[in-house]
């Protein structure tokens, strides 16, 4: 009988890196990658399109009932669908940005997305999957034997964001960010560790060092070394 999947578990706020640092470890690891905030931006994408009242609990949960939502889980081919659609870069706008907490806050919908997050692990072919989002390290995969909290000041999570957004205002992009993290954190704590979970502080370090930082937190909790053909493999911030 095949093994399931290893699960390296990463939460964080925006910003901390959490994804692009993800996606790395996932190569370096020859593990699949599986961005959680995909499938709520996702959610949010298709409540604009259909013109959906995101305040409104019952017509966001109707999205979940009905969205044929797939998602790569290969970090070198990266793909976002709502049926033939593919809205990779869309679920990136702006405004779906501003209306996605409206769709994650509703927590019959968190119970949803979460078992097709454990359903997509579970189907993996590979001998391992990165997972990250806000909380996996608490509530999709309490029990992964890698858990990690990924986070950085502030101010500098918001002029990552910044630097990444370059045809937004500064200020703007910080605004929102404060925004979303205000309004995620009142159904999900994503920047306190809970107990057994390891902090990364990726406030001074560069890209390269975050990655090395994540993967050593892996290889030691899992007490085997990476891939020879993926060791020293590094990707720009």
């Amino acid at each position: 009988m095949t093994a399931p999947p290893v699960l390296v578990a990463i939460d964080g706020p925006a910003g901390s890196g959490k994804s692009s640092v993800s996606k790395e470890a996932a190569r370096r690891l020859d593990y699949g990658y599986l961005d959680t905030g995909a499938a709520y931006r996702a959610l949010a994408w298709l409540a604009l399109e259909r013109g959906a009242d995101t305040d409104d609990e019952a017509s966001v949960l109707a999205l979940v009932d009905d969205v044929d939502y797939a998602i790569s889980l290969d970090p070198d081919d990266y793909w976002v669908r709502i049926a033939a659609t593919d809205v990779t870069d869309a679920i990136r706008e702006p405004r779906v940005t501003a209306a996605v907490s409206g769709v994650a806050r509703v927590g019959a919908v968190r119970l949803r997305v979460n078992a097709l997050f454990r359903a997509l692990v579970a189907e993996s072919a590979r001998a391992g999957v990165v997972v990250e989002g806000r909380d996996i390290t608490t509530v999709v995969a309490p029990d992964a034997p890698v858990r990690i909290l990924l986070t950085a000041e502030p101010g500098v999570r918001a002029a990552r964001r910044s630097a990444e957004l370059t045809a937004q205002d500064a200020d703007a992009v910080a605004a929102a960010l404060h925004r979303r993290d205000a309004a995620d954190s009142t159904v999900v704590d994503f920047l306190t560790a809970a107990p057994g979970v390891t902090v990364v502080d990726s406030t001074d370090l560069d890209f390269a060092q975050t990655v090395d930082a994540v993967l050593g937190v892996v290889t030691g909790a899992l007490h085997t070394p990476l891939p020879s053909a993926q060791t020293g493999a590094h990707d720009g911030r």
